[in-house]
């Protein structure tokens, strides 16, 4: 009996180490499936900014800057990598729509009731070819090519708001538009194009200096000099060698287009439209309606980097600049250094918003102030919020390479793209 019983525990123990065994292969498969998989990393400038297709990148490159260019040592180490080139004063919808446009080839769509509603043209430039081949499709293998988007400054909210609409569309677009007009932009259903969203020094809840620029009675005066400058560089010859990607308006002429005489027709319409532009989306009360309507994607990975350069000051509360802050940020950093009653809306502004790289506070640049958010451990990375690293010393260009060290800048990146492909990747 004993006989018996022991071998029916060792036909089981058997059959048991087989089931096992059969499962094993499978999963090995499926891990080295994903082992070699790398995802493209795209890069996106600031306000004011310019990626690989402007002129002026050559002799200052945006990433990279006074470091050298950082994109073909990303490269070099083994990592795709792009810099987009979208509008540097434009609007954070248009910016999303152009960098689509750039990452998939075809012609902008800033969508049939957007460009309505801001009364500007809703067609933009065409992009012959893509950025990159292949994204949001699936290889031999049933992979399919999502992208890691990278922003600096006001590129972190443009990759947020691109991120949005890839996942969920938009439902003005969808209700204006015939479907067989529609962009597939607009659409949604996308979320899973994206693998990581990063925001370095991004002012996800604005900027205080769009206040301190209302109070000094100077937002006007930057904004009117910024387009009427776009203007005439939009239909010179150096049209091409600083873009302002402003065809929307008819204040840029597209590339090959020949120049038409529409300067002061083209400024008075974009002077009459107040919301549809970068200065609107910079303040902390514009900031606020894109953060409604942007949401977090539970399968995406999200991290922001916060850079500091003031120091409280020893004779009042207020923060003032570090001595080794770029000179030009300076006074920006002291006059954010002391903003801290807000006197223009009724957004609250306290101390917190005081310590900031030159031109975004700190508690700006972690997240958007009502997402969700923990701060960042190595050992428990999390999806679908915020991973909020510990804010480094630097100002606003720091992170780019601006008066910066050389191989620091490269050693940021190389430890930030090597964490970022330490992330478990999954085939669809």
């Amino acid at each position: 009996m004993r006989q018996k019983i022991g071998k029916r525990a060792a036909s089981f123990l058997l059959a048991a180490v087989m089931a096992v065994l059969a499962v094993l292969p499978a999963s090995s498969a499926a891990v080295d499936k994903m082992a070699d998989v790398q995802y493209p990393y795209v890069f996106v400038h600031g306000m004011g900014g310019w990626g690989s297709d402007e002129g002026i990148n050559s002799f200052l490159p945006y990433w990279g800057a006074t470091t050298g260019a950082l994109m073909p040592r990303l490269r070099d180490n083994g990592y795709e990598c792009y810099d987009a080139s979208v509008g540097p004063i434009s609007s954070c919808w248009d910016r999303a729509c152009e960098l689509y446009a750039q990452m998939t080839g075809g012609t902008v769509d800033y969508g049939k009731a957007h460009s309505q509603a801001h009364n500007h043209a809703r067609y933009g430039r065409t992009y012959d070819t893509p950025l990159f081949e292949g994204w949001g499709t699936k290889d031999k293998k049933g992979i399919l090519k999502k992208v890691n988007l990278v922003g600096h400054s006001f590129g972190g909210n443009t990759v947020r708001l691109l991120t949005e609409l890839l996942a969920n569309g938009d439902s003005a677009e969808r209700e204006a538009t015939p479907a067989k007009e529609l962009s597939p932009l607009f659409t949604g259903g996308k979320a899973n194009w994206v693998h990581s969203v990063t925001t370095l020094c991004t002012p996800h809840n604005g900027s205080t200096l769009r206040y301190i620029a209302d109070d000094l009675n100077l937002t006007d005066l930057v904004k009117a000099v910024s387009y009427i400058y776009a203007g005439i560089m939009g239909r010179s010859p150096l049209n091409g060698f600083v873009d302002f990607h402003l065809e929307q308006f008819g204040l840029t002429a597209i590339p090959g287009e020949s120049a038409q005489d529409r300067l002061l027709r083209a400024l008075k319409l974009i002077f009459e439209e107040t919301d549809d532009s970068v200065v609107t989306d910079l303040s902390p009360d514009g900031a606020a309606l894109l953060n409604e309507r942007i949401g977090m994607e539970r399968n995406i990975y999200y991290f922001s980097y916060s850079y500091l350069t003031t120091h409280q000051s020893a004779f009042s509360d207020h923060q003032v600049a570090n001595a080794d802050t770029l000179l030009v940020l300076i006074p920006f950093a002291n006059l954010i250094g002391k903003y801290a009653v807000n006197t223009d809306t009724d957004y609250p502004i306290d101390a917190r918003w005081l310590p900031n790289d030159g031109l975004v506070s700190v508690v700006s640049a972690q997240k958007p102030s009502d997402d969700p958010g923990v701060d960042f451990d190595a050992s428990h990375i999390v999806q679908g919020s915020w991973n909020v690293m510990p804010t480094l010393p630097g100002d606003h260009g720091t992170v780019i390479g601006l008066n910066a060290d050389r191989d620091k800048t490269l050693q940021f990146y190389l430890e930030m793209m090597q964490m970022i492909e330490s992330l478990p990747k999954t085939a669809n």
